[in-house]
């Protein structure tokens, strides 16, 4: 044990000075090499290495337990872990906070370890509000560590909090395993505030984030400086659900009468966007919610309430998360002992639901040759698209893209643009504008994007179902005043988010 809180404590220390190294532009890698003698890649570890099996890696998310040691509940959640395990068979649990919350705890500890030593299942645990009110941090974590199926740490001890650990997960190549190829962040979300002047719930803290960047600056270090996919987890939600609530773009429960995050931002979702590299945060904490919604580009997520002594109407169970091995991309879907729920799918945020659900446009029967798109540019005052048809027809012509570059004013013109999309393969496809001012996309003369109206330059999003072939396109943009800007694209389950490819458009001559 000795040995391996020396090694983990040497790894955060030289993955600490490559951070410094590389701010003063000196060779991070031969640094650590030459401290360590390796990398984080295949840095030892005395229990079990997780791995890619079949470019595929499950996590199974259990959060809010609530296991309360004389309670003849906890039969009920022992069953429902049980079977999600037995029916999902992840490579990995990880257990999302408020754990077990009334005495005595030892022995509740004890039986939620059991759970996961007699399936045989690796676990981690991040601590919840209510775990410290019952055991001591160090106590449970102490107690943690002694298990074989355990493969968390304690974490670095001057660090906020307890439990703050990456969880390196291997690829494959053939039956050896290889660089590590995603990371799993756990952190402690701590618990309450002193007093109430700034909030109930406490924040991720700033000496945890610098541990964050550190971590992941080191690990990218190693993989040609590309950040390594990777997903978050802890128990108190973001302050930044709320934006997903407000724009109701999510997907799944939302039966809180709020989010119960803390109050005081401090930055851990700008810390992910700046690296690159966490696609997904999953917590817990709000027992009626068990939504999933895009923020920025990073999927913000509850897990599904697991524990039967604990609040709530949803029945119990765990949230699925499937990596992708080496891709920015993971599934994930609510299961409990009754079956599994819809996939949500990142990064295009399309659903299992959407691919059934859905009516597809057919292709039109057409065969155009030459790539492009036409236009027609008009001038004049327009502060809606419907205008667009009263303004002066200036120039027709075909361009290889959509672009507003070629705009002969700055101000007051507007684009008609038409084109043939050729879709390569049959699917749900969301498409967007990002746009100064305004824009409304129509693929077969159906509105799929509106984006209309005099604004500055922002995002809108809309999905259609299509058949493979050729579809029609239509994009009425125009520019009011003070500033101009245009871009279309779409992704779908196999495309990443991206502009609309040459390749895909045509004009029929």
């Amino acid at each position: 044990m000795m040995k391996k809180t020396f090694a983990l404590w040497l790894l955060a220390a030289t993955l600490s000075k490559a951070l410094f190294a590389q701010e003063r532009h000196e060779p991070v890698i031969e640094s650590i090499k030459l401290e360590t003698g390796d990398t984080p890649d295949r840095f030892p570890r005395e229990k079990q290495k997780l791995a890619f099996e079949n470019a595929r890696f499950r996590i199974a998310q259990f959060t809010d337990l609530h296991w309360t040691p004389k309670s003849a509940k906890c039969a009920e959640t022992t069953a429902t872990i049980r079977a999600v395990l037995e029916a999902e068979k992840p490579h990995l649990a990880v257990l999302t906070g408020d754990i077990v919350t009334d005495t005595p705890a030892v022995e509740g500890w004890k039986a939620v370890i059991r759970i996961f030593e007699e399936a045989r299942t690796p676990f981690v645990v991040t601590m919840g509000n209510h775990d410290p009110e019952v055991m001591k941090r160090d106590e449970i974590f102490d107690l943690l560590i002694q298990s074989p199926c355990y493969v968390g740490t304690k974490g670095p001890e001057h660090f906020r909090g307890r439990g703050n650990c990456a969880i390196a997960i291997e690829g494959m190549n053939g039956n050896t395993q290889v660089r590590t190829k995603a990371l799993l962040y756990c952190i402690d979300s701590n618990d309450y505030r002193p007093t109430d002047k700034h909030g109930h719930y406490d924040w991720i803290h700033f000496d945890q984030i610098h541990w964050y960047l550190q971590t992941s600056r080191g690990f990218a270090a190693y993989n040609d400086r590309k950040p390594i996919p990777a997903l978050a987890f802890f128990h108190i939600p973001l302050p930044e659900y709320k934006h997903v609530i407000a724009r109701k773009a999510y997907f799944g429960e939302f039966r809180e009468a709020g989010i119960g995050s803390p109050e005081v931002n401090s930055g851990i979702l700008s810390a992910f966007i700046e690296q690159g590299d966490v696609m997904g945060v999953f917590t817990g904490h709000d027992h009626n919610n068990d939504f999933i919604g895009m923020e920025q580009g990073i999927a913000l997520a509850y897990g599904r309430v697991s524990g039967s002594d604990a609040y709530g109407t949803l029945t119990r169970g765990a949230r699925i998360i499937e990596l992708h091995e080496g891709l920015m991309r993971f599934d994930t879907w609510i299961s409990t002992p009754e079956g599994r729920g819809p996939v949500f799918h990142y990064p295009s945020a399309l659903t299992s639901e959407d691919e059934r659900d859905m009516p597809y446009l057919p292709a039109v029967k057409v065969n155009p040759k030459e790539p492009g798109v036409a236009y027609t540019y008009y001038e004049g005052p327009c502060k809606r698209t419907e205008q667009i048809a009263s303004m002066t027809a200036v120039k027709t012509g075909t361009m290889p893209n959509f672009s507003i570059r070629a705009a002969a004013s700055d101000d007051h013109f507007a684009y008609e643009f038409t084109a043939w999309l050729k879709i390569d393969q049959r699917g749900v496809y969301r498409f967007y504008t990002h746009s100064d001012d305004g824009t409304v996309l129509f693929i077969d003369g159906q509105k799929v994007v509106d984006n209309d109206g005099g604004h500055s330059a922002r995002r809108a999003e809309g999905k259609v179902a299509l058949e493979a072939g050729f579809h029609q396109l239509r994009l009425l943009y125009f520019e009011d005043y003070m500033g101009q800007t245009l871009e279309v694209g779409y992704s779908s389950r196999d495309i990443f988010s991206q502009p609309l490819p040459d390749r895909i458009l045509y004009v029929k001559k």
